[in-house]
């Protein structure tokens, strides 16, 4: 065989426990994002829009109790991080958990995976240009507008910026999260003066009595905080970029393990933290889904510019999300275009090196969010909110599966977990897959938006058959022309 031929059959053939497989559509990225990219990519994945906006609506219903779910949910949201990190450590790949599926579970297992995931970002898309067109409506010289012109002018702006480089991006993504987290540290700042000089918030002395007076930490009883949990999930969404990102780092080995350590002491702080201090300024039900919690307090202490401030702040977080999801859908369906599961386009790239046709694809999908925009202004976040959570749910649940099939292979020999690992498995794996299952099912004591969604799963699998069916020769196809040639 000539050398090129060896080293085909190098890359493609089922490796020994000391060499790893390499995914086809990692193929022509450039390595341009830095150590200081991924760390704050991580931070922005682990606050957005579930934080900045969906906060209000949940504290409304749940009450103070909201903090123990986010607690609860944070603490599996880091297991399958940690889950993600030690695949990544073991064969970084801008594939992803999708390119893991694909060597653990077979193509039908990242078939799933992929698309599972592609109906996540574009459905989170949709509720990230549904938040920017609210938070522009909060001030007066945009009321006029349509939501659905907002929604539109965002998707626009985020698609030109994302399809310029990986560069370009990471320098977004790294100055959109430290607007945000300056932002968090400096409301907790505010929040703990307010409360240690018992300044009045909406006529009312922030502390515990605000808790105490309206109806303690559970208000409206355990059944709203229960309802409240896929959404909540859905808050820790992109906390998987991690994974995608580190495809396109130069020392993944380095970068991956400090950014997933990392998250566990920003849930605490950001997510628990600054729930705990909303529920301290303000009864629950002072919030709503349609306005940020964060504007809402900083209103009621009588400086109305402060609240300006704030809604710039929130809609940049809801910016970022929305360019989040166009970067990871692009290499996600990317990989899978390469195996044959995903549109032949999908794989294409630019001269920058970005995956262009995968980002156009899910900005297809987000224009339909536009014209949900028209149609239901008033529901649209909720709405597609749930349906993103059917899409994170079962891309953690893969995650998971994966993980639990790679260190069955490691204890046989046949390949090798790195120094950083998910501990305890399979106990953590099992445990957080029945948990991300009966958040699914909690939804169906959601009559109203809930139960509605949980009855499209039917409508999502046929979906799923269906068009595994209709690529399952073309994967085929690519899997044997990958095989090695037989040596002669």
């Amino acid at each position: 065989m000539s050398k090129d031929a060896v080293e085909s059959a190098q890359a493609t053939a089922r490796p020994p426990a000391d060499r790893t497989p390499a995914d086809a559509g990692d193929a022509g990225y450039s390595k341009d994002l830095k150590a200081r990219h991924v760390n704050m990519i991580a931070i922005g994945g682990a606050i957005g829009t579930g934080l900045f906006l969906g906060a209000g609506g949940r504290l409304h219903t749940a009450g103070p109790a909201l903090a123990v779910a986010y607690l609860v949910c944070g603490v599996f949201a880091f297991f399958v991080v940690r889950a993600l990190g030690e695949l990544v450590l073991y064969r970084p790949s801008s594939g992803s958990f999708v390119s893991y599926a694909r060597e653990f579970l077979g193509e039908k297992g990242a078939y799933v995976a992929g698309w599972m995931y592609f109906l996540n970002w574009s459905t989170t898309g949709i509720a990230d240009i549904t938040a920017i067109a609210l938070y522009t409506h909060y001030w007066s010289m945009f009321t006029a507008i349509p939501q659905w012109v907002l929604a539109l002018i965002a998707l626009a702006v985020v698609l030109a910026v994302n399809l310029i480089s990986v560069k370009i991006f990471g320098e977004m993504e790294f100055w959109f999260a430290i607007i945000k987290v300056a932002t968090l540290v400096s409301f907790m700042f505010i929040g703990i003066f307010l409360l240690a000089t018992q300044h009045e918030v909406g006529g009312e002395k922030p502390g515990l009595s605000v808790i105490t007076d309206h109806g303690g930490i559970l208000p409206q009883g355990m059944m709203p905080v229960v309802l409240v949990m896929q959404g909540v999930i859905f808050a820790y969404a992109a906390l998987e970029l991690v994974g995608v990102a580190a495809g396109e780092t130069a020392e993944p080995e380095k970068v991956v393990p400090r950014a997933v350590n990392s998250i566990m002491w920003r849930v605490g702080l950001f997510y628990v933290g600054s729930v705990v201090l909303l529920a301290l300024l303000l009864p629950g039900s002072v919030y709503s889904a349609d306005q940020s919690p964060f504007v809402t307090v900083l209103s009621k202490i009588g400086v109305p510019a402060a609240g300006d401030v704030m809604n710039l702040v929130v809609l940049t977080a809801a910016m970022s999300s929305l360019n989040s999801g166009l970067y990871s859908t692009g290499r996600i369906l990317r990989s899978m275009a390469t195996a044959g599961s995903a549109p032949k386009f999908t794989a294409r790239m630019n001269r920058s090196q970005v995956p262009y046709g995968g980002i156009l694809l899910t900005c297809a999908v987000c224009v339909l969010g536009v014209g949900l925009n028209y149609l239901v202004p008033s529901q649209a976040f909720e709405i597609v909110l749930n349906v993103a959570s059917l899409g994170i749910i079962s891309t953690w649940v893969i995650i998971m599966i994966c993980h639990l099939v790679f260190v069955r292979r490691a204890r046989a020999g046949l390949v090798t977990r790195p120094h950083f690992q998910l501990r305890f498995s399979p106990v953590t794996e099992i445990a957080t897959v029945v948990f991300l299952l009966a958040c699914l099912g909690m939804m169906w004591n959601d009559a109203e938006v809930g139960r509605k969604t949980l009855l499209l799963v039917p409508v999502v699998a046929v979906l799923l058959v269906a068009g595994w069916f209709g690529v399952r020769r073309r994967v085929t196809r690519n899997a044997e022309r990958e095989l090695p040639a037989p040596a002669k």
